[in-house]
């Protein structure tokens, strides 16, 4: 099993943040259906302040490129990306328009 982890901002404006948190409390069924198709074996977001970070463990199968093809194949995902994007913001340091950017594991116990 692999294990990759994400940071993301969010617009910082309490409102829009707990709107945020809200519609994670409740994620639609094809969005959590999407994540199971493409590997992805557990997902936990972790916030602070604006600020998150997502951990996700996957089988082998799992690739972005699968995580991808599946996600844009699938109507109410491409739905509920457009609607998060009311809320994110891309993390600095990262390239226009991309939402969740890979991390760099430096240290583990």
């Amino acid at each position: 099993m692999k294990r990759y982890t994400l940071a993301l901002d969010l617009i910082d404006d309490p409102q829009l943040i707990q709107e945020y948190v809200d519609y994670h409390q409740n994620v639609w069924p094809e969005v959590k259906e999407s994540i199971k198709q493409s590997g992805i074996l557990d997902m936990t977001i972790y916030r602070f302040e604006n600020r998150l970070f997502m951990i996700m463990d996957v089988d082998n199968t799992f690739s972005f490129e699968k995580k991808n093809l599946i996600d844009q194949a699938n109507q109410k995902v491409q739905e509920w990306e457009k609607l998060m994007w009311k809320y994110q913001k891309s993390i600095p340091g990262s390239n226009p328009n991309e939402k969740w950017v890979l991390m760099d594991k430096i240290f583990e116990l």
